[in-house]
């Protein structure tokens, strides 16, 4: 058995003095000021004097160690005890090579695959608790902004399409009914039935498309229903068309 130790650093290996010391000021706040958390790089220490952590590299693996607490690219915080670990000295060099291979480095991503996912990993092999929330929270909290606003883009691309292709269907939908029926305009069918059919045919239209629909389904109900209007004889004015959008 053996104490596992996360060395936690702020990231200041940004080539700029101004920008580094913005980072400190910012992590000042959001972690020391109202614990929320920063931006921080993590490394591992277990058996032996050295950490390990995940950067990225265009070939190779990205796990590399330095001497614990030393890492000359960041500043150093503070260290952390996880925990200890049940695993020999030579099964942990067993899961350090596993990790080697599962992590190359040009997979790095600053908030889906970055160091501090790596230690969460490595602690969960190594049988003890993560890192705290606070050292990874804005990776976190980015990425799901990512998420969210690339699966808002994406809805209302997919709603943008439906729009457009009810539209056209509903054009010539309307413009096929006007053609193909000769009904008078005083024919009672033209009184009674068009308001009828116009109110179930938009009550149909929007509840398929209160879910995503592909066109093909679109063009198949308003057949269905073109088919049903002409058997029974109504007539829809061709003033009434549906104005095509793009």
């Amino acid at each position: 058995m053996t104490e596992v130790v996360v060395h936690i650093y702020d990231v200041t290996n940004s080539g700029s003095d101004k920008t580094n010391n913005t980072i400190v000021q910012i992590n000042k706040f959001f972690k020391d000021g109202i614990g929320l958390g920063g931006i921080f790089h993590s490394a591992v220490q277990v058996y032996g004097d050295d950490e390990w952590s995940f950067g990225f590299c265009e070939q190779g693996t990205g796990v590399f160690s330095c001497p614990a607490g030393k890492n000359p690219m960041y500043t150093y915080r503070e260290c952390i005890v996880l925990g200890t670990t049940n695993h020999s000295i030579f099964k942990v060099n067993q899961i350090l090579r596993e990790l080697s291979r599962e992590w190359p480095g040009h997979s790095y991503d600053l908030l889906a695959k970055n160091c501090n996912h790596f230690c969460d990993e490595f602690c969960e092999r190594l049988g003890v608790q993560k890192l705290p929330g606070w050292v990874n929270r804005f990776a976190h909290a980015g990425d799901a902004a990512v998420e969210i606003a690339g699966t808002t883009a994406f809805r209302l691309r997919q709603a943008k399409t439906e729009i457009v292709t009810a539209s056209k269907v509903a054009y010539r939908f309307f413009a096929g009914v006007a053609s193909n029926n000769s009904v008078a305009p005083d024919s009672p069918n033209s009184s009674r039935g068009t308001p009828r059919f116009q109110a179930n045919w938009f009550k149909n239209f929007v509840t398929t498309g209160a879910k995503p629909s592909s066109s093909s389904d679109l063009e198949s109900h308003s057949e269905e229903v073109l088919h049903q209007q002409q058997h029974h004889g109504t007539e829809t004015p061709l003033r009434q068309n549906s104005r095509q959008d793009s």
